[in-house]
C-alpha cells in the first residue's frame, strides 16, 4: 500500500495509520523522525537509548549490544497500547555495523523476539535499499573517523557491494555530526562522491540529511542514500506499507519496494 505524497496516512492492512518504532542512541538528529512521521501520516514513536557518544569501536560495540537494544524496545512497547507497534528500527549505522557482517542479523532478531514484530537496523536498511534499487557500486561519503567507516565500507564488501570510494570526515562524537549545516552536509556528499559509482551512502543517523536529499540526487544525478532515510523506508516496508514522497529521493519514489 503507498501512502500518496501529500501526507495522507500509510495505512497497515486494519486501516490505520502505521506504527514503526525507533530506537535511537542519544540525541542528535532524531528529530528527523516526528517530522518525518508528520510529513507520511504515520506513528514513529522514538525511544533513546544511552551510552557512548564517541564514534569508537568498543564504545560502539557496548551502546549496540542486543542486551542494550532489548530494553530499549521493552520501554517503548510499554508506553504503548498492546498490538499497535507493527515494526521496530534500530535508528543508528555504526552501533550495528561494528558488529561486522555476521553480526548485525543478531540485534534485529533481538529486537524482533522482544518486540514480536519485524525488526532490522539502519545497517541492514542499506543493503536493503540497495538491492531494491540494483544498485552494485557506490561511493560513501562519512561522517565517523576513518577507522569506524572502514568497517562501513567492509559490511558493504561482505554484503556484495563494490565501494568505489570512500570519505570521511574525521567528526569523532554523534553531538558533533548532529550540529552540521545544511551546506556542509551537501560539501561532504560532493566532495565524496565518484563518478564509477551508482549511488552515494550517507551512513549516520546522526546527520540531518533528509532536507538535502533531493538536491543532493540533482547535483550528482544519481540516488543518494542516508541513514534516516533508508531507516524510515525500511521500518515502513516491515511494516507492510511503501511511501512516495520525492524531495527524499529515488527510494522514495513509491517504486522502490
Amino acid at each position: 500500500m503507498i501512502a500518496p505524497s501529500n501526507g495522507h496516512p500509510a495505512a497497515v492492512p486494519s486501516g490505520r495509520p502505521a506504527v514503526v518504532g525507533i530506537i535511537y542512541p542519544g540525541h542528535a538528529a532524531e528529530d528527523e523522525y516526528p517530522a518525518a512521521a508528520v510529513r507520511l501520516g504515520v506513528h514513529l514513536p522514538v525511544e533513546h537509548v544511552y551510552g557512548t557518544d564517541l564514534h569508537a569501536v568498543p564504545e560502539l560495540l557496548e551502546l549496540g549490544s542486543p542486551d542494550r537494544l532489548a530494553a530499549g524496545a521493552r520501554r517503548l512497547m510499554a508506553r504503548m497500547p498492546p498490538g499497535e507497534l507493527d515494526a521496530l528500527m534500530w535508528a543508528c549505522t555504526s552501533g550495528s555495523f561494528v558488529y561486522g557482517a555476521e553480526g548485525v542479523p543478531g540485534q534485529a532478531e533481538r529486537l524482533a523476539a522482544v518486540a514480536g514484530v519485524p525488526a532490522a537496523s539502519t545497517t541492514q536498511a542499506f543493503a536493503a535499499a540497495l538491492s531494491a534499487l540494483g544498485i552494485g557500486r557506490v561511493a560513501v561519503a562519512a561522517s565517523y573517523p576513518a577507522d569506524v567507516a572502514q568497517l562501513f565500507v567492509d559490511f558493504l564488501l561482505a554484503s556484495g557491494v563494490r565501494v568505489e570510494a570512500l570519505g570521511s570526515a574525521g567528526i569523532e562524537t554523534a553531538a558533533g555530526v548532529g550540529r552540521l549545516r545544511a551546506d556542509q552536509v551537501r560539501d561532504l556528499a560532493t566532495r565524496n562522491d565518484h563518478p564509477a559509482a551508482d549511488a552515494l551512502l550517507i551512513p549516520d543517523t546522526a546527520l540531518h540529511t533528509l532536507g538535502v536529499v533531493g538536491d543532493l540526487e540533482a547535483r550528482l544525478g544519481k540516488p543518494v542514500l542516508t541513514a534516516n532515510q533508508v531507516t524510515l523506508w525500511q521500518g515502513l516496508r516491515l511494516a507492510g506499507v511503501t511511501a512516495a514522497v520525492p524531495e527524499w529521493g529515488t527510494l522514495f519514489d513509491g517504486a522502490s519496494t
